[in-house]
């Protein structure tokens, strides 16, 4: 398995908690985006995109391997100064029959001060963190399971059932991760075991093709971690939840070549993004992303050898 040993010009994950001041200029002006709710139907199930608030990720991340014209061409299309860009972070809440879906949790108070607005805003549209009755974990990023416990350690959504890939358990629960990750991991490994190892005990592991509950398929998009998963939704021509397979609606769509600067296994994760990409163009599916711009849901059209992103 190849992982990336270091993140581009030296960053780790407290590099990015020190961009929190950065995060704070920009946030009076997406308040409006974190408070919103896009609901739409998908076959059997009622999905509601609820905002967790937004990250702001430096450029040497975003954009590793664009040349500097290029990085002065895009930064601004994202919303961003040169330095860095704010993104998203859109958590379906799906409604199926009896069941309450969360895919993914959020941040929590775990990662900047411009994300952890998941529970408040589920609060707002009227759904308490009891009545979630499954949760699934995309990958265990702090941005994705960072809420997994509120600030005293508490379980958020205590009713809950958990799913998470056996390949990303494995990955992240090794005792001896220390020796066996680089270091740039370690943050990420001592976070990931605090949010899995919290609710161990309510814990199923899946495996790709494996079905949540009926019409929801786990589809393996490993790369972004090792045992990264999407989530694949039956009904209406299909809609691909992509966690963080393709990070970026302008940037993965226009240049699926590129790597993104967190992707443990970059060259892995290249090849899952043009195939998800290119699956999604020719048989037209609906798409989901995480950190696309609000709220996230849209087709990939083909454009000469890349694709454009177009909102549903």
């Amino acid at each position: 398995m190849t992982t990336r040993d270091s993140i581009p010009n030296g960053l780790s994950r407290r590099d990015l908690l020190k961009l929190t001041a950065a995060a704070a200029a920009m946030l009076a002006s997406r308040d409006a985006i974190a408070a919103e709710s896009h609901r739409f139907h998908h076959g059997a199930f009622d999905i509601t995109v609820v905002s967790d608030g937004f990250l702001t990720l430096p450029v040497e991340i975003l954009l590793p391997d664009a040349t500097p014209e290029e990085r002065k061409a895009i930064m601004p299309r994202l919303g961003g100064t040169s330095a860095a860009a704010p993104v998203q972070a859109n958590i379906p809440l799906i409604r199926h029959g009896d069941d309450l879906i969360l895919i993914d949790t959020g941040s929590g108070s775990h990662f900047q001060a411009s994300t952890g607005k998941l529970a408040a805003n589920l609060q707002s549209i009227g759904v308490a963190p009891e009545v979630i009755t499954k949760v699934v974990f995309t990958h265990a990023h702090p941005d994705h399971s960072g809420a997994t416990t509120t600030a005293d350690g508490k379980v958020l959504y205590p009713n809950a059932q958990y799913f998470v890939s056996e390949a990303e358990w494995n990955f992240w629960t090794d005792k001896d991760y220390e020796t066996h990750l680089p270091s740039a991991l370690h943050d990420f490994a001592r976070g990931a075991q605090r949010d899995l190892f919290a609710i161990k005990d309510r814990l199923t592991l899946v495996r790709p093709d494996q079905e949540i509950i009926p019409g929801m398929r786990v589809l393996q998009s490993r790369g972004h971690t090792p045992g990264h998963i999407s989530i694949e939704l039956a009904g209406d021509g299909g809609l691909l939840i992509t966690g963080d397979a393709c990070t970026n609606d302008v940037i993965f769509f226009e240049h699926p070549a590129w790597h993104f600067g967190f992707d443990t296994e970059p060259e892995v994760a290249l090849k899952t993004r043009q195939m998800l990409l290119d699956r999604a163009a020719t048989d037209k599916l609906k798409m989901l992303g995480y950190h696309w711009s609000y709220p996230g849901v849209g087709y990939a059209e083909r454009k000469d050898t890349s694709y454009r992103f177009v909102a549903a």
